[in-house]
């Protein structure tokens, strides 16, 4: 019997699959388009620094277990490979857009989509590691607190979902922030002071305390919070009515690049045109500080770019000194919260000093001790306080 062979497919039988033929060719445009397009390192518009390219050596394959090293590499290729494909801004903001258009999802990336375009981070409750370092800030406020009574005030500052409830999504269940709050100032009133800024800033609902597109409060949400420790404090208030403003547009932050919500409106940074010199310092061995350079209040280029909040106090740095317009000496222990409000204060002291734990690896005794501070401000967002593993550093001794 004559055997029958399977006649090979050709072109003209899979002219009679277009669907498979827009595939295939998609996937060679995409293949094409991933070879050409350059890689990067970062990604400036979710504030991301990308991997690496892997690599697999001859000593991989030729050393001890080259299968798990082989394995280890296609894995993190696959990471690789998802932050550096062709267009891939485009193609997350297209599926944001299907997800929150066509579906009408008001929780995406991790941010709810709520009322009038505002966007707040998603918190249903804290984690068992945001617990423990929850009860170790408190304890390590309350250590520095006791050993320089009278000098420590305490900020601890609300989320937008807390000032503005009636803007988050109905029926989602955020954790209850105002009784965290609460728990946090009672305890720390007997070994600081205490400056709880909620009715200052509910007080001024009906303006724009926070950015919409980004978690930091704005300028004004800022200026109100900092009015309110001008009257803890006994002083007079930076007078904005005497001072130039200066608006900058199109500013999307880190809730949108998360969210990436098709229909956002951009947000405006408000500034004041100060002219107070700015020192940033490198901290070295042993709490050694060595000044890098003396320049303006705020990093005016940083607007031009995505990331237009570092422009204020030229991002997080492990110490910075401020010269001010007024008399004393204020230390400012903060997250990025402060650095939009610490301008103000330089209408109340001739020098500010900031320090940032993310970039200092020291306790605060000698600084203190050679420096005579008629404050210390300990500052931080309500995220912050509840997840930051540097702030114990308030306790180290020495």
């Amino acid at each position: 019997m004559a055997k029958h062979s399977k006649p090979k497919p050709s072109f003209s039988q899979l002219k009679q699959y277009p669907v498979l033929l827009l595939f295939f060719g998609f996937l060679l445009l995409m293949f094409i388009a991933d070879c050409i397009t350059p890689f990067r390192d970062h990604s400036e518009l979710e504030n991301t620094k990308f991997k690496p390219r892997p690599t697999l050596t001859v000593q991989d394959l030729t050393g001890r277990d080259p299968i798990k090293k082989i394995n280890a590499f296609f894995n993190n290729y696959s990471d690789f490979f998802k932050q550096q494909f062709a267009g891939r801004d485009s193609w997350i903001n297209l599926h944001a857009a299907c997800e929150q258009v066509v579906f009408q999802k008001k929780d995406y990336g991790n941010i709810l989509l709520g009322q009038d375009g505002m966007e707040f981070a998603r918190t249903y409750g804290l984690t068992a590691e945001e617990i423990t370092l929850l009860e170790k800030n408190v304890s390590s406020v309350e250590n520095i607190g006791k050993r320089y009574p009278g000098l420590v005030t305490t900020m601890v500052v609300p989320s937008a979902a807390t000032i503005y409830p009636d803007k988050v999504p109905a029926g989602a269940p955020l954790i209850d922030e105002n009784a965290y709050l609460d728990n946090i100032f009672e305890r720390l009133r007997s070994s600081s002071n205490v400056l709880d800024v909620r009715d200052a800033l509910r007080a001024h609902t009906d303006e724009q305390l926070f950015f919409h597109t980004d978690h930091h409060w704005t300028t004004n949400g800022a200026y109100y919070a900092y009015e309110a420790l001008c009257k803890q404090l006994g002083l007079t208030p930076f007078n904005r009515d005497a001072h130039t403003s200066v608006m900058v547009d199109g500013f999307y932050g880190t809730s949108w690049a998360k969210s990436r919500q098709p229909n956002a409106a951009a947000d405006t940074i408000t500034y004041y045109k100060l002219d107070n010199p700015v020192t940033l310092y490198k901290v070295t061995g042993n709490a050694q500080f060595e000044p890098l350079e003396t320049t303006g209040l705020y990093d005016l280029d940083k607007f031009e770019t995505y990331d237009k909040y570092s422009a204020f106090l030229h991002g997080n740095n492990g110490f910075t000194r401020v010269q001010g317009n007024g008399k004393g000496r204020i230390l400012v222990v903060k997250d990025s919260y402060a650095n939009c409000f610490i301008p103000f204060l330089t209408e109340n002291y001739e020098t500010i000093d900031v320090v940032d734990f993310r970039g200092y690896n020291f306790g605060l005794d000698a600084l203190i001790a050679e420096n005579q501070y008629d404050n210390v401000l300990v500052m931080y967002s309500f995220a912050s306080f509840k997840s930051d593993p540097f702030l114990n550093r308030l306790s180290f001794v020495g």
